[in-house]
């Protein structure tokens, strides 16, 4: 495999390249610098990835200014993506999925990434509260009025990406085109339903999280020092090699790594190469920080995984496999918020 052997993404017939380039950590958030961040978006398109994978809440907005500058005088080029849904500053009307934030979130992020139109706007989260109705009418009438060509959805359930599509048919709107869902060799939960639905309706699917989060990349070991990151200081516990939630996982990591030792590759390359050989898998999103991050993800598109090593896998990590409820990208209303499961009395 190449970076230039494209794949159609879902129905719509565009051409993408296999791996995506996250911007995640452009910008104060994810510490890398403006300078550092355009250079890496550079060495990206000149390797061959023509998608670009960011969102306003990125940094507040910051991760979509340092794409932008990039992406001067490149942008007919690239496939260009970004979300709305979650909040961009204080201001309690600045996030969702309504209509009146979505009308005003997409001129934001064209202004700051310098352009007339996102090829894809992707809603980063559902919204109970919100009718899907609002929001899908919204986004088609973004499409029409040449805005946007396409919208997606992102870590939707199996049950609100099915609706998704029904309401757009019944109401005669223009259909999702894609899903964005966290997938690894440590995060298999989409494996169940989400990439059957996927494939029974033509979505592409982005997948972002092959290294799970920093678990994949070759620190997490059993009797090695606990890794720092950035992540463990956002998300207590999450990270916790001592922790005996975290237990299976490291153990599955570590002999993850043990395999990629017997292969002659990184874990890294492996983990990539995993995710790019599902069938239902469109693109994969990629996140460096660094020049260097990124080689090391662009010599993995060159790695091939046997059927042999594929039926290893599923014996360390069993397919469908989720080892917490965070990996999954969201956890849902009804288990995050306890009142929706006892009454008031309770």
């Amino acid at each position: 495999m190449a970076l230039q052997d494209f794949r159609v993404f879902g129905r719509t017939g565009v051409k993408v390249s296999p791996l995506t380039l996250g911007t995640m950590n452009f910008g104060a958030r994810g510490k890398t610098t403006r300078e550092d961040g355009i250079r890496v978006i550079h060495r990206a398109l000149d390797a061959g990835i023509n998608v670009v994978d960011t969102a306003d809440t990125y940094s507040r907005g910051e991760s979509e200014e340092i794409v932008g500058k990039a992406l001067k005088g490149r942008r007919d080029d690239v496939f260009l993506a970004s979300k709305f849904h979650n909040a961009v500053d204080d201001n309690p009307q600045h996030r969702g999925n309504s209509r009146r934030w979505i009308t005003e979130a997409v001129e934001g992020s064209l202004r700051r990434l310098g352009t007339d139109y996102l090829d894809l706007y992707q809603v980063h989260r559902p919204e109970s509260h919100t009718e899907i109705g609002e929001t899908v009418g919204a986004l088609d009438d973004l499409v029409r009025a040449g805005k946007i060509r396409y919208y997606g959805t992102s870590v939707f359930s199996p049950a609100e990406l099915v609706e998704t599509q029904w309401v757009a048919d019944s109401r005669n709107l223009q259909r999702s085109s894609s899903e964005q869902v966290p997938y690894s060799l440590l995060i298999r939960g989409i494996e169940r339903e989400t990439l059957p639905i996927a494939r029974k309706y033509g979505l592409g699917v982005i997948t972002y999280g092959p290294l799970a989060a920093g678990w994949l990349s070759g620190k997490y070991r059993i009797g090695a020092p606990q890794p720092e990151s950035y992540r463990a200081e956002l998300i207590k516990g999450r990270f916790d090699i001592d922790a005996p939630a975290n237990a299976r996982k490291l153990a599955a990591a570590d002999a993850l790594a043990v395999l990629a030792e017997e292969l002659g590759i990184s874990l890294i390359q492996l983990s990539l190469a995993f995710v790019l050989a599902h069938p239902d898998v469109t693109s994969a999103i990629v996140g460096p920080r660094t020049i260097e991050h990124l080689d090391s993800y662009l010599d993995a598109v060159d790695v091939t995984l046997s059927g042999e090593v594929l039926d290893g896998i599923d014996e360390i990590v069993s397919p469908g496999t989720v080892f917490t409820e965070r990996d999954t990208g969201k956890i849902p209303e009804a288990l995050a918020r306890p009142e929706l499961r006892r009454s008031p009395a309770a």
